[in-house]
């Protein structure tokens, strides 16, 4: 299966650390293995200190509180921004399912302004999966899957967006547990 333009809700039994109680977009997704973000943990840093450290001026406050986020372990430093399709910056690539991703400076110099992209997600970093280690993962129950609601990456508040998607699912996240089988 191609989980392309898919969320990836971790399951309880999840233990590495990087994506417990993680929901993840799935960017891209084939026979070299798999990448994506993780966009539904906010670090403790905002936009003002991305601005600060990159010496982009803002006069939004509003802009500057808002918070980056962890898109994951593979290149933590690397600043991406999730946004969805239209204005095309220096380093913008579309995926399928209507989003795009860029990650040069004159993305964040729009975003300081105020200007489009309106609907995004600052990240530091990405998560990648090799050949077939994404799919042991779902045959070892890791994750669930569905198919990616741009709604709930860019209008559902970040403590509600792994409820979301199990209601898209149609399953009770507090019944799961972190063990499967019986005693």
């Amino acid at each position: 299966m191609d989980f392309t333009h898919h969320f990836l809700l971790s399951m309880p039994q999840m233990q590495d650390s990087h994506f417990a109680q993680s929901l993840i977009y799935i960017l891209e997704h084939d026979t070299d293995g798999a990448w994506g973000v993780v966009i539904n943990q906010a670090l403790d840093m905002s936009l003002a200190e991305v601005f600060q450290q990159l010496g982009i001026q803002s006069t939004n406050d509003a802009i500057k509180a808002e918070s980056v986020y962890r898109g994951g372990p593979v290149n933590s430093q690397h600043g991406l921004v999730l946004h969805e399709p239209g204005i095309a910056f220096e380093s913008t690539r579309q995926f399928v399912g209507g989003i795009a991703l860029s990650s040069s400076l004159d993305v964040l110099k729009a975003v300081a302004a105020g200007e489009e992209p309106q609907n995004r997600r600052v990240l530091l970093g990405h998560a990648g999966w090799g050949p077939g280690q994404l799919e042991q993962e779902m045959l070892d129950n890791a994750w669930l899957s569905c198919e990616a609601n741009l709604d709930i990456i860019f209008h559902t508040p970040v403590t509600s967006m792994r409820q979301a998607v199990a209601d898209l699912l149609g399953v009770n996240l507090s019944q799961f547990v972190g063990q499967a089988g019986h005693a």
